[in-house]
């Protein structure tokens, strides 16, 4: 939205405001300030008088001009097309410095002398009005020959654009800004649009009537006149159609440009001679089409939809001379339904605004466009008006001040209360005890539903500065709950699994049916009516598929060493949902580099467990071979605290050769099922630790469990952990191995000695000669 100092002043006064106030006021009301620029015109550029032209006799294209300029005539070259005789022009006098930073010097051209340049609207710096020179006249004030074009307010302007959100169609015109400023800067608004009938003048009645349905959801009114002979805009008017970028080829449609820009109010016009059928009167129908929208039809033909779009049937031309105005409203709802019901409707200029919402009172538009077709002698005016308004209660709000203080976070007086909302357009009464309030909302204002809203016009007012800042006060109770301990652990389980060298991945909860039915899932009973595409099929019962998947796509792309993880839901066959954490490693240990000699180790099945159980925390693993898609000899059952949480394993060489992967290990772990018990404090040991190795003959059958239950049933207290270092094959051994397990010993109150170490190794020894039958190599 643009707007300039010059033009708010019509509507407020502002002149003992300053630019920086207006600019500081416009931000804190929330009407953010996107651009600002000083107009300024050079000193030594004056009004001069074009008292003759001929051509310039060695140029075609040339003209000299006598040009008087107050207290002497000067001779100019000028080379603009539309230069006339008889013209009021800005002149660069001899000296003068243009914004662009040419200096004016005396000179010849083609052998002619020139002292000084008639300029354009673009040489003084001002927006672009026309392709030659700018000719002035009295719309920029009194026109006094040699005096400085710098003098002139109206030329020497502030330009501001605002960014308005959606929701502010209220302050798409100057006059809209114009009211908030009023409540901000706490100034009167001016009665600008006040417009008064002559006398003698015809009757609209003549030539127009309308007929409308009842409760229709937009408010029309239709004004004429008649063009007796050709005008233009004066030169005001052209400096700010092209500052808001008027593309309107039709002079009486780039008025109703500026007359909106300027009131917010929508206007079409209508070509009378395209509607009339012989001498009888134009007749409009106003009737509901689609969502509510309202139709103008005349004779069975469509003009156009309010709000929305005008039909090429009536529309003005050059040639146009009785004109038919119709300023209109239409509900905001009503526009955004329309348009969004109906992606073929025409859309035109007048769309965008009252799908923000235009200005409700078209009378007030109309009063403005007419008080400027008033002064121009060319126009004959048409008295009166045909009009159909839609009858609508306005929102009522209600509140209590000590609600509203609330609200603000401090007292604003009552007194001020009221004043801002006034001077918004909304109207307040109290009750008996002036402490409940009901606030009637403005049709202008379609965004304000609840008594926040008019809080937030209020503190707007106030300045959000202004409102002194308190400490947070938490009165709230604890709102920690299962909820929100699940997603904490979730966090940082993914937090520990990043540092243990994964990268999180992320995938839809559904998935191939088919990819799953290979991998030996059932398919789910919750079907999906409306899939997102045939990959993608069903809910997803593992988060085994997508990160396959993934692997298998990172190693296409030349990851060597690949490790995924990924927490998401899953769903059971009968459809019930859970939460899944999975991981994945595939190929190398880690990425080839300088540091590894570029020939990194296999990914191993002890490698993949010891970085699971880094992101986890602690676990046993048990053998089995129930997962189908898993190596049935390097796969295990996880456990924590003798609940199993999941699964981990090699992938099947045949699931790996069928997806292109390397040596792939998978694991798969059941959020629920996992202990988040806070940690635990315990004493350490300030005595040495003493550390003893066994090597044992062992049946290759016999699995490292069986050993491992034996020597924990012994329960020993200073037998701190012990675990298999080696495992050592011969012939000689034949179907038995050797078994080396490291032992670390230590106690809390004392030193071990060596002959208390030897007698627990005895006992060890004994426990697994007489429960297992196995001794020492």
């Amino acid at each position: 939205m643009i707007i300039s100092r010059n033009w708010l002043n019509e509507w407020l006064d502002i002149s003992n405001v300053t630019s920086e106030t207006l600019l500081k006021t416009l931000n804190s009301i929330g009407l953010e300030v996107d651009s600002f620029k000083e107009i300024r015109v050079p000193k030594n550029i004056v009004v001069g008088y074009v008292k003759s032209k001929i051509k310039h006799e060695n140029a075609e294209k040339l003209s000299v001009c006598q040009v008087d300029v107050g207290g002497e005539t000067l001779q100019i070259v000028c080379g603009a097309k539309n230069v006339e005789a008889g013209q009021f022009v800005p002149v660069a006098l001899s000296g003068a410095v243009m914004p662009s930073g040419l200096e004016i010097k005396r000179t010849k051209l083609r052998g002619v002398e020139s002292n000084g340049m008639i300029c354009s609207s673009v040489e003084l710096g001002l927006v672009k009005t026309n392709d030659g020179i700018m000719p002035l006249d009295e719309s920029v004030g009194e026109l006094k020959l040699g005096k400085e074009i710098c003098e002139y307010p109206l030329l020497n302007d502030d330009i501001i654009e605002i960014e308005l959100t959606p929701n502010r169609g209220d302050c798409l015109s100057v006059y809209g800004v114009a009211r908030d400023l009023s409540a901000a800067l706490d100034l009167p608004l001016k009665d600008a649009a006040r417009y008064e009938e002559g006398e003698n003048l015809l009757g609209i009645g003549r030539i127009l009537a309308i007929h409308a349905e009842e409760n229709l959801q937009s408010s029309f009114q239709y004004r004429a006149f008649e063009i007796k002979e050709y005008f233009d805009e004066n030169l005001l008017m052209k400096i700010r159609l092209a500052l808001i970028e008027s593309d309107k080829q039709n002079r009486i449609e780039r008025l109703l440009d500026y007359a909106t820009h300027s009131t917010g109010v929508l206007f079409s016009a209508y070509d009378y001679a395209k509607l009339k059928k012989d001498d009888e009167r134009a007749i409009f129908d106003l009737q509901k089409g689609a969502n509510l929208a309202t139709e103008i039809l005349a004779g069975g033909e469509l003009l156009g939809v309010g709000g929305v779009y005008q039909t090429d049937a009536a529309r003005l031309d050059e040639n146009s001379k009785l004109i038919i105005v119709e300023a209109s409203y239409t509900d905001p709802q009503v526009i955004a339904t329309t348009v969004y019901e109906d992606k073929q409707m025409p859309r035109q200029s007048q769309a965008y605004r009252s799908l923000r919402g235009s200005e409700p009172n078209v009378g007030f538009g109309a009063d403005f466009l007419f008080k400027q077709l008033v002064a121009l002698k060319s126009v004959a005016l048409y008295a009166g008006s045909q009009q159909s308004v839609m009858t609508r209660e306005p929102k009522v709000v209600s509140f209590t001040m000590s609600e509203m203080q609330k609200m603000i976070g401090q007292e604003v007086a009552q007194n001020d209360v009221v004043r801002i909302l006034k001077k918004l357009g909304f109207s307040l009464t109290f009750n008996a005890e002036k402490e409940g309030a009901n606030v009637k909302v403005p049709l202008f204002r379609h965004d304000i539903v609840n008594a926040q809203d008019v809080c937030e016009e209020i503190v707007r007012m106030v300045g959000i500065d202004n409102i002194v800042s308190k400490p947070l006060n938490f009165s709230e109770a604890n709102r920690i709950n299962d909820t929100f301990t699940d997603y904490k652990n979730a966090l940082n389980l993914r937090k520990k699994a990043a540092a243990a060298g994964f990268f999180e991945s992320v995938h839809y909860v559904f998935d191939d049916a088919n990819e799953l039915s290979a991998l030996g899932f059932a398919p789910c009973k919750a079907e999906i009516a409306n899939p997102i595409n045939s990959e993608l099929n069903t809910l997803r019962p593992t988060l085994a598929n997508h990160l396959l998947k993934s692997a298998e796509r990172n190693v296409k792309n030349q990851r060597k060493s690949v490790k995924i993880f990924e927490f998401g839901s899953v769903f059971s066959e009968d459809g019930e949902q859970s939460e899944r954490f999975g991981f994945v490693a595939s190929g190398l240990t880690r990425e080839p580099s300088l540091l590894n000699s570029a020939k990194p180790a296999d990914i191993d099945f002890l490698g993949f467990a010891t970085a699971v159980r880094n992101a986890i925390g602690e676990f046993e693993l048990k053998a089995c071979d129930e997962v189908k898609y898993l190596s049935e000899f390097e796969q295990a059952k996880i456990y924590q605290n003798g609940v199993c949480v999941g699964y981990i394993g090699r992938v099947d060489v045949r699931v790996e050769a069928a997806r292109d992967l390397p040596r792939t290990y998978l694991c798969e772990i059941e959020f629920e099922k996992l202990k988040f018990d806070g940690a635990v404090v315990k004493p350490y040991s300030k005595f040495p630790a003493i550390s003893r190795d066994l090597s044992l003959i062992v049946p290759k059958s016999m699995k490292f469990e069986a050993i491992k239950e034996c020597i924990n049933a012994l329960k020993i207290d200073c037998l701190k952990e012990f675990a298999p270092v080696d495992v050592y094959s011969d012939e000689k051994l034949g179907d038995d191995v050797s078994l080396s397990v490291k032992f670390n010993f230590q106690d809390i109150q004392k030193t071990l000695e060596d002959e208390e170490v030897a007698a627990i190794m005895d006992k060890i020894l004994d426990a697994l000669k007489q429960n297992l039958n196995i001794g020492l190599r």
